[in-house]
Formats: C-alpha cells, sequence, structure tokens
C-alpha cells in the first residue's frame, strides 16, 4: 500500500515538471502577436488595426483620421518621434497625439488624429513611422482612400496655403486711375508655414505691382498682400501673383487680368472736377468779356471761389499778352492769398485799349489746388484808343504821409511836438472809404493845357481848372497844382499826377499858345507853375 503511493507521488511529479519544462520552452517561431500580454514577452507598441481607410476626401478638403495603438508587452512603453510620408494627392499632419503624454502602461491603448488634406483627385496613401521604448523599437500602419475631385475638375492642386480670392479680375477700366485689390494669405495646416518668396510674374506694360509682409505664417494665421494695376498700354492685362512656401506643396499661384479701354479725350474744361482732399478754384464768369465799341478805360471785377474741400493759396498771377493796355488790380486775390473752402476774393481787371481793334488775351491764375492754373479768356474791341499819357498816377498813397498831412491845422507851437516820434493819429474814417484815389481820377483827360491854367474834360463835361485853386472831384476836395506836364492833385498827403498828352510838345504847346493870342499864356518855352490863383 505504501508502495503504491509513492509511486503515485512520483508519476504526479514527473507531469507538474514536464509541464513546466513545456511552457519555458516555447518555440521562438510562434506568431508574436499570439503570445500573452501577461507573460514576459511582447513586442510593446502595435498598431490596433494595420489599414486604415481614410475614406473619400473632397479636392482643397481636410479629413482627421485617428490610429489608435495598443502596449501588448508587459512593461510601460513611452513613444518617440513620429514621421509622416504622404503620397502626391494629400498632405498630412498630425493634430493629436495623446500618445506622447505619458509611458503608455501594459495592455492600454491610446490614439493619434492625423490631419489629411486632399490636394489632387486621385488614390492616397499614407505611412506613418512612430518610434517607441519597445523590443522592436518601431510601430508602422498605413492610411489610404480616394480623393474626389470638386467642381473644376481634378488637374487642380490645393496649395497648403490658400488664397482669398484665388483669382484677381480687375475687369474692364476706362479712367485713367490706379486699381487696388486685397489678397488674403491663409495656412490652412496645423504647422508653420515660412513664405519664401512673393512675386508678381507679368510683363512691365501690364502694370501690376505687389505690397506685402507676409513672411511666416503659424498654423490657422493670415495675412495681407495687395496688388496695384495701373495700366499703361490699352488692352488686356495678365499676371500671375506667385507665392513660394516651404509647405508639402511648396507653391500656391493666383491669376491676375484685367482689361484698359480708355475713353475718347475730350477738350480741358475751364473749371476741372473736384478731386476730395483738393481745393477747386472757380471764377463766377468762364470768361471776361468787355463787349465791342470800348472807347474808354474799362473795368470788370470777377469773384474766385474756393470750391473745394481743402484750403488753397494762389500763387501768382500773370497775363498772357503785352502791351495792349489790359492790366489786373492785386488788392483782391493777390499772391499769397490763402482761400478755405467756399471763400471768395475779387479780381478786377481794367482795359485802356492802346489800339483800335479786338482784345484777344488771357490771365493765368496759378493755384496748389485741382489741376493748378486757372485760365481765364479777356476779350473785347475797342473803337478808340485811349492815351496812356492821360492816366492818373499816384505819387504818394503812404498811410503815414496822409495821416501827417491830416496835421496842418495846428498851431504853431504843436508843429515842435509833432516832428517827435509819437504814436500816429487814429485814420479818418474817409481815408479808408478812398483806397485808391487815382480811381476818382480816371476818366478825366486834359484837352488844353498853360502854366496857370488848363481845361480838362470828364464825364461830367469839361471844366477850367486854375493853379492853386481847390476842386471837388469825385466828392473829395483836391489842390490843384500846374506842373510843367500835368495837373498834381494833392488832399492829405495823397499826390496824384494827371499827364498832359505827350505827342503835344512843349514847343508845339507854345506855339500854338502864341498864335491863339491869348495874353495870359505865356510864349517862354519853359512852362513853369505860377502861384496865382487868377
Amino acid at each position: 500500500m505504501r508502495l503504491r503511493f509513492f509511486y503515485f507521488l512520483s508519476v504526479v511529479l514527473v507531469f507538474v515538471l514536464s509541464g513546466t519544462a513545456s511552457y519555458a520552452q516555447r518555440s521562438g517561431f510562434d506568431d508574436p502577436g499570439a503570445r500573452s500580454a501577461g507573460g514576459g514577452g511582447g513586442d510593446g507598441i502595435v498598431p490596433v488595426q494595420g489599414n486604415v481607410d481614410g475614406g473619400t476626401i473632397p479636392t482643397g478638403a481636410t479629413a482627421q483620421v485617428v490610429v489608435l495603438f495598443r502596449n501588448e508587452g508587459s512593461q510601460p512603453v513611452e513613444t518617440g518621434v513620429i514621421n509622416l510620408y504622404p503620397s502626391s494627392t494629400v498632405s498630412g499632419s498630425i493634430s493629436l497625439n495623446q500618445c506622447s503624454t505619458e509611458p503608455l502602461p501594459s495592455g492600454a491603448e491610446c490614439a493619434i488624429a492625423l490631419s489629411v488634406k486632399g490636394l489632387q483627385a486621385g488614390p492616397w496613401r499614407l505611412e506613418m513611422l512612430m518610434r517607441h521604448s519597445g523590443r522592436t523599437r518601431l510601430v508602422t500602419t498605413t492610411l489610404s482612400g480616394t480623393v474626389e475631385s470638386t467642381g473644376e475638375g481634378a488637374d487642380k492642386l490645393i496649395s497648403d496655403v490658400e488664397t482669398i480670392p484665388d483669382e484677381v479680375d480687375f475687369g474692364t477700366l476706362n479712367a485713367s486711375q490706379t486699381l487696388v485689390e486685397p489678397i488674403i494669405l491663409r495656412n490652412i495646416t496645423s504647422n508653420p508655414i515660412n513664405l519664401n518668396d512673393i512675386y508678381i510674374d507679368a510683363r512691365e506694360q501690364a502694370g501690376l505691382s505687389l505690397n506685402t509682409e507676409c513672411e511666416k505664417l503659424e498654423a490657422g494665421q493670415a495675412c495681407l498682400a495687395t496688388v496695384t494695376w495701373s495700366p499703361q498700354l490699352k488692352g488686356p492685362s495678365s499676371g500671375v501673383m506667385v507665392i513660394k512656401h516651404d509647405g508639402p506643396t511648396a507653391l500656391a499661384s493666383v491669376i491676375l487680368k484685367g482689361e484698359y479701354t480708355p475713353d475718347v479725350v475730350s477738350e480741358a474744361q475751364v473749371f476741372p472736377e473736384a478731386v476730395p482732399g483738393k481745393g477747386l478754384l472757380v471764377s463766377s464768369q468762364t470768361d471776361v468779356e468787355f463787349g465791342s465799341g470800348v472807347e474808354t478805360a474799362s473795368t470788370i471785377t470777377v469773384s474766385l471761389v474756393n470750391a473745394g474741400d481743402a484750403p488753397l493759396m494762389i500763387e501768382d498771377i500773370k497775363i498772357a499778352g503785352k502791351n495792349n493796355g489790359l492790366s489786373f488790380n492785386g488788392d483782391g486775390c493777390a499772391v499769397a492769398t490763402v482761400l478755405e473752402p467756399i471763400e471768395a476774393c475779387p479780381l478786377t481787371l481794367s482795359w485802356s485799349p492802346t489800339r483800335v481793334g479786338t482784345l484777344l488775351d488771357d490771365i493765368q491764375i496759378v493755384h496748389n489746388g485741382a489741376r493748378g492754373i486757372l485760365v481765364l479768356p479777356v476779350r473785347g474791341t475797342a473803337s478808340q484808343v485811349v492815351s496812356q499819357d492821360q492816366k492818373a498816377i499816384v505819387l504818394t498813397s503812404d498811410p503815414a504821409a496822409i495821416l501827417g498831412a491830416l496835421d496842418i491845422a495846428e498851431d504853431e507851437d504843436n508843429k515842435k511836438a509833432r516832428s517827435e516820434e509819437r504814436p500816429p493819429p487814429p485814420k479818418p474814417s474817409y481815408a479808408s472809404e478812398v483806397m485808391n484815389p487815382a480811381s476818382v481820377l480816371d476818366g478825366l483827360r486834359i484837352t488844353s493845357f498853360a502854366p496857370t491854367r488848363a481845361i480838362v474834360n470828364g464825364p461830367g463835361g469839361s471844366r477850367i481848372m486854375f493853379d492853386g485853386e481847390e476842386v471837388l472831384l469825385g466828392g473829395i476836395p483836391w489842390s490843384v497844382d500846374i506842373q510843367k506836364n500835368g495837373i498834381e492833385f494833392t488832399h492829405q498827403g495823397q499826390r496824384v499826377l494827371l499827364l498832359f498828352d505827350r505827342s503835344l510838345s512843349s514847343i508845339n504847346r507854345v506855339s500854338g499858345q502864341s498864335s491863339s493870342g491869348g495874353g495870359s499864356i505865356s510864349s517862354s518855352s519853359t512852362v513853369t507853375s505860377s502861384s496865382d490863383g487868377g
């Protein structure tokens, strides 16, 4: 009985030992994937699905494909660098990596999300290679699918740098202007992209130019480029904006086109159209017309108005012709006058015909507003010559001299005090009313002249003036001083000389006076002024 027990125990022990030896000596040719996860072997991280179906991706669209990995080893495993190798029809990038956050425990799974963008229609394939700390050190998986064409067909390549718009059409331009269009460049990948070069490929006559500061785009970031079109030739213009970058596609492009059909140029108008931000000088008359049959000195005043929305300055005023008796008064619209918007100034033109016939002249006003110059035609027809020798000449118009003459009524005791330096007295009210004393004497002509008397013809008829007397002309009392060549009129320091016609020389005048038999006219060849008022 005892012998049977020992025999049974030895058989059981041999069975147990033989089973243990067979487990420890498992063949190395077995399938590693069939090994138990709890055993001492295992390759580490393996893909849950070796071939991943990424499905269909439209051209230009981006699909998110998730790949799962499992740790089939007995120890935690750390993941490392991941490399992607896409086909030419797609671009790929890693958008999420859960396997890199911490070591993956034994038997656990992690997910890696890939962004796959369809670039060109056709089948696509993406190989993924990941390093890890397991026994095999590497793990690979394959993603595949199809890129389907949308809209414009399979020949269109979608870049990693999206351009909005992808084509710029300036349309038809018929005015001589410059057009500017914006183009947005956006990185539609999940990786930064460096823009190595941006330029426009076009002929110089196309008039296309580029302005941009785009250099680097982070994931999803955008920047702006502006294209300016200033056509130089009539007809269509075209070009291509080229963007070179370090993304998978390396290139992006924008088509540029437009057509320039200029209108027929018409003659320039007297007044140009208003331009924003510039002054616009216009006149109350498009031309100055003195009319026909002009026999005397004539004057016309026009208003120069700033019709723009910015101030302008009058830089110069000049008359095109010469020696025709045309002149202007610069008291109103003088050089360096600044006109605010809707402000005006008066420009006075005078014409004393120097010859019989038609006046064809222009006055030019140079300014810093739109167009820069205003030209006003001046026309008229003279039937009689106005002698320039009869024109009144202002000898003294100094306000100090005028105001100093107002003190003549003071007595001799105050003359010494007047000579001392002191502030000038207030200007009388009538001094401001007559700014140009010569204008009062315009139209007067000396028809007969002698040393002590003369006959003056004017709008009110003819009258005799004696040397040293006071006469009332134009509402102003004038002191008459007959000189050698004319009459000097004086009023409170204002001296105006009215000349006798120079064609009547002193010899002719003396001979004419001698033959007249007038006892009061001197026969000497020199005409002198007389203090005799009689």
